[in-house]
């Protein structure tokens, strides 16, 4: 088992004023050699977004966009006709494929959204693109896994799918708990994000948006401390 730690307070920073953002990876002005990206796992964005405000009608392709708001309400729209508002406990897939203009903005003009951008290579190029929105119970994901994104390739679940051999899990672990977390895929790691809360795996403890990427492994223990959501990201290291 190999394993890198991500301390939240080590993550890249940008106040545009209607945008405070941090960035786990390299991202726009923030440049950290030793942060560009784990495996197909390109970008994660912690945005909060003002009233009102948001990111304008902009391009994409050959990418694998997912989205997870926290507070708030976020409203998109795309060149392929969509427009949609998010809630928390939504999840947004936007596959860029062979090219796509979309629009994301706070539905609210009095209260900010705060939003979890990610972006991971797919595994194939210039597909169609495509849009998908689900809403996640909160009860599913109670001291277990609840499967969130799953490759194409795979038929069973509730999950959306991505473009690639990646599968997003997300737990509400409960303080005094622990689960077991089962890499899905040999080659892969798995980068484990602490969304709120405090937990031990590895001999390690993360506080809330620490992270730890595991590779080399099958199985790792997490320990809730206290109550804590945990998002794990199954991701192929060779892409």
């Amino acid at each position: 088992m190999k394993t890198v730690i991500h301390r939240a307070e080590n993550r890249g920073q940008a106040n545009h004023g209607w945008l405070k953002a941090k960035h786990s990876f390299s991202f726009a002005q923030w440049y950290d050699p030793e942060k560009i990206h784990f495996g197909a796992l390109r970008v994660l964005n912690d945005d909060e977004v003002a009233p009102g405000m948001g990111f304008g009608k902009h391009p994409h392709d050959n990418m694998e966009i997912i989205t997870l708001v926290q507070e708030g309400a976020l409203e998109h729209k795309d060149s392929m006709g969509n427009g949609s508002v998010m809630n928390p406990n939504d999840v947004q897939v936007m596959s860029a494929g062979s090219g796509v203009f979309h629009s994301e903005m706070n539905h609210s003009k009095t209260d900010s959204v705060k939003l979890f951008q990610i972006w991971v290579f797919p595994d194939k190029g210039n597909v169609t693109p495509r849009y998908d929105q689900k809403t996640f119970a909160p009860e599913d994901r109670k001291n277990k896994w609840q499967e969130i994104i799953k490759p194409d390739t795979q038929t069973e679940g509730n999950a959306i799918f991505i473009h690639q051999q990646a599968w997003f899990n997300l737990c509400d672990l409960e303080a005094g708990n622990n689960i077991t977390y089962t890499s899905k895929k040999a080659g892969n790691g798995s980068y484990i994000f602490l969304i709120d809360g405090c937990i031990e795996t590895t001999g390690e403890i993360l506080q809330k948006r620490d992270a730890i990427g595991i590779t080399d492994f099958e199985t790792t223990e997490i320990i809730a401390k206290e109550n804590s959501r945990i998002l794990v990201m199954d991701i192929p290291m060779q892409f």
